[in-house]
């Protein structure tokens, strides 16, 4: 298995040996356009060659690894891992190219839930000029930000969050910053601030998936819970009982167990066992 420091020393070394190669194939360009003599067409039709094949072999490693995402969402991550480590080691002239296959290892990293990892290699990926790969900022923001969470790393975790507010989001990835955020206010006790527009974070938490989406909700559930407000605090506790069991969500994040502690929400929780 590729290692994270491993790998982020390869990438690097192919980024820098690819820009050396890139730059020594300009300057022969135009050294044989400001120095014409009888070579100079040969020369340019000699570059010309190496410029194709190298492009060629960067192509191939942008393919070995175009798989590596819809694996990695069925849960083939032996298969998906061979893919990256297969793109990783094959030489690519192009720097979008290497940073995409980085990005998709964090990826891989994230799912097999080995956050250290992940966060080595989006902070790799977000120390690099990205160029041609700038999109890819805010997925390894992202996956950085939940990382942290995951590794009660508070400050790190505010720190990638902060610097997606100044970024254009999908709707996916809109989703995926309100369920981290949450988490991040909750463990910062931002109750407060969790309440604003708390209704249409609901909303918005009902497109996510099921684990997510109760997840998200159960928070916002505290949230009301700790202002004041028991009356939404348990119309949406009821309703995460529907979407997800309240064992497992304390075992993920213990600071819900608060919300199946009181005599309310025992009482309601024995209703829902006794309609059962």
């Amino acid at each position: 298995m590729l290692s994270a420091e491993a790998a982020i020393s390869k990438f690097r070394r192919d980024v820098a040996l690819g820009a050396l190669l890139k730059g020594a194939l300009l300057a022969g360009v135009v050294g044989a356009l400001v120095v014409p003599h009888v070579e100079s067409s040969a020369a340019l039709v000699v570059i010309g060659a190496v410029w194709l094949a190298l492009s060629y072999t960067s192509a191939k490693g942008s393919r070995l690894a175009a798989d590596s995402p819809a694996l990695i969402a069925s849960g083939q991550f032996e298969e998906a891992e061979r893919q990256i480590d297969r793109s990783l080691r094959s030489f690519s002239l192009f720097r979008a190219v290497k940073v995409q296959s980085l990005h998709h290892l964090a990826l891989l990293r994230h799912a097999q839930r080995r956050w250290r990892e992940t966060a080595l290699l989006c902070r790799a990926l977000l120390g690099q000029r990205l160029g041609a790969a700038q999109p890819l900022s805010t997925p390894a923001r992202l996956l950085l930000a939940d990382s942290m969470l995951e590794m009660d790393d508070v400050r790190g975790a505010y720190e990638a969050i902060a610097a997606l507010y100044t970024q254009r989001l999908s709707l996916a990835e809109v989703l995926n910053l309100l369920r981290i955020q949450v988490d991040y206010e909750a463990r910062v006790g931002a109750w407060q601030q969790m309440m604003n527009g708390a209704m249409s974070k609901v909303q918005l938490a009902e497109l996510m998936p099921t684990p997510s989406a109760a997840r998200t909700q159960a928070f916002l559930a505290l949230a009301g819970r700790r202002v004041g407000r028991a009356d939404w605090s348990d119309w949406l506790r009821r309703l995460v009982e529907l979407l997800a069991d309240p064992l497992k969500l304390v075992f993920e994040r213990p600071l819900l167990a608060e919300l199946w502690s009181g005599p309310a929400a025992a009482a309601g929780t024995s209703q829902e066992s006794a309609r059962a």
